[in-house]
């Protein structure tokens, strides 16, 4: 059986104090989760956060990393530098750095290489866009960006990072997949780790579902048997709806 892990991705949201808050608010809701529970927040609140977790089963996440260990990049952050501020999980590939920051397949790569070597535990996101969707190139995509994303790791290393599949014309715009379009793409990706790394490796892979998951349609995506947890945007900036996505099984 997977554990599902159910992780919000603040985004470029909240200051330190505001962050405290919302960690403090969310404690006692999220306290008796069945589920693995990770908010990836801006460095900025990174110790925010941690302190406001401690003791609680709420794990600290980024939302980015680089793939060198130092050296002349401006504004990043080294994986080194996220895990002695007491990151345990990282964001890599989200739709809106491709789109935005120019992030490719190949930076994606070197950036889960270089997490994983640091100990970090990658959520790893792919996704079509729609016109991908319409033309028919959403399978090919999806198996193609996760095949190439973890080239160069052992099949240990593979087995601990957890996939976002996040359909990015459903991202922040209220759209959804549907529960089966959602459980099918996890599927595909599931069927691409099968034959790349073995059935039994492929069945332990934490694969979430990433556009759009709230309150209303949690319990629909999470009943689908391929799906293992969800990546939340704006849900998760509100401690009682990320509760209710959280405690989808209440």
């Amino acid at each position: 059986m997977r554990k599902a892990i159910i992780a919000g991705n603040w985004k470029m949201n909240k200051t330190p104090a505001e962050a405290a808050a919302l960690v403090n608010e969310l404690k006692p809701l999220v306290k008796d989760a069945i589920c693995d529970v990770v908010v990836c927040v801006p460095a900025t609140n990174f110790q925010a956060v941690k302190e406001a977790a401690e003791g609680s089963n709420i794990k600290l996440g980024a939302e980015n990393v680089h793939w060198a260990a130092s050296g002349a990049f401006t504004g990043e952050l080294s994986a080194d530098m996220l895990k002695a501020c007491g990151v345990e999980y990282v964001v890599i590939g989200h739709s809106e750095r491709r789109q935005y920051f120019g992030e490719t397949d190949a930076t994606v790569n070197k950036r889960v290489q270089a997490a994983v070597n640091a100990g970090l535990k990658v959520i790893l996101c792919v996704g079509e866009l729609k016109e991908e969707r319409e033309a028919g190139y959403t399978d090919a995509l999806v198996e193609y960006q996760t095949l190439i994303a973890l080239t160069g790791l052992t099949n240990e290393q593979v087995e601990e990072v957890v996939i976002a599949y996040e359909p990015v014309w459903a991202i922040g715009t209220g759209l959804t997949a549907t529960d089966e379009q959602a459980n099918e793409t996890i599927g595909v990706i599931r069927k691409a780790l099968a034959r790349k790394y073995g059935q039994e490796l492929a069945d332990k892979v934490r694969i979430q579902y990433g556009g759009s998951m709230n309150p209303k349609n949690v319990k629909g995506l999470m009943a689908q048997p391929e799906i293992d947890g969800g990546l939340i945007g704006g849900a998760s900036l509100k401690a009682a709806d990320f509760s209710l996505v959280v405690n989808y099984d209440k």
